[in-house]
Order: structure tokens, then C-alpha cells, then sequence
């Protein structure tokens, strides 16, 4: 069962092995570091890490970071296949969002063993509030 959901994730299921343990698979770090390790890529995942759940649309990413949109495209296509980011169709926009649990997941396996194996003083984890809803 764990197998078939791992090989589901792309399709926007998140590990149950790390649902289950709290703990992410190398292979998970690996992509998701990979993922990262460009710069218009972080530049796009921190600016949505920034605007929290409720995401930007691509259109606006794409005005804050003076990047073309096809290449925007294929830079947050990479993102969402390491499971980075989500995004949703509202209308005529696309809106892309971080994946939060995906994003602790990662700082948690990243962090798993500091410290000499002593517990941490403090567990840095984000949860940004919902976004508020319009009356």
C-alpha cells in the first residue's frame, strides 16, 4: 500500500510513510533539494512561502520575479513535481501554492540528527493561518 501511494505523489499525494513517521525518504530530500537548487526556482518558492495559503497567481509570480511565463511555466512545473508546490485553476488564473507539510517535512529531515542526536531546543515548524474569507 505504501508503494502505491509513493508512486502516486506526483499526482498530489503526500508520502504516507512521512504521514505515518514524521519522516521524509532520501529520495523525497533529494528531489525537493534538486528542485531548489536553481535560482528562479527558490526565488518562486520563497515568494510563495511568503504569500501563504492562499498562493499567487502564476501572472503575478512571474511580474514579481521579471520572468517570461513560459519559463516561469517549466520552472514551477519542476517545483510541483517534487512536490514543493500545488496549484489550482480560480477562473481564468492558475494559482500556485507552498506546500507547507511538504516544506516542514523537508526542514525536519534536514534537522533530524542536530544537535548530536540532543533534543533541540526549539522545533521550527511553519503554519500559516488560513487566508480569510471575504464576506
Amino acid at each position: 500500500m505504501i508503494a502505491a501511494l509513493h508512486k502516486n505523489k506526483r499526482a498530489g499525494l503526500f508520502s504516507l510513510y512521512f504521514d505515518y513517521y514524521q519522516n521524509m525518504e532520501i529520495n523525497d530530500a533529494v528531489t525537493a533539494l534538486a528542485a531548489l537548487a536553481q535560482e528562479t526556482r527558490l526565488a518562486a518558492y520563497r515568494l510563495l512561502v511568503q504569500a501563504g495559503p492562499g498562493g499567487l497567481a502564476a501572472g503575478r509570480i512571474a511580474d514579481a520575479l521579471g520572468t517570461a511565463p513560459a519559463t516561469l511555466s517549466f520552472h514551477l512545473k519542476e517545483l510541483s513535481h517534487a512536490g514543493l508546490i500545488s496549484s489550482r485553476s480560480d477562473s481564468r488564473y492558475v494559482i500556485y501554492r507552498a506546500d507547507y507539510a511538504q516544506m516542514n517535512g523537508l526542514m525536519a529531515y534536514l534537522t533530524e540528527h542536530c544537535c548530536q542526536g540532543a533534543p533541540c531546543a526549539v522545533e521550527t515548524v511553519c503554519c500559516p493561518a488560513p487566508p480569510e474569507q471575504a464576506t
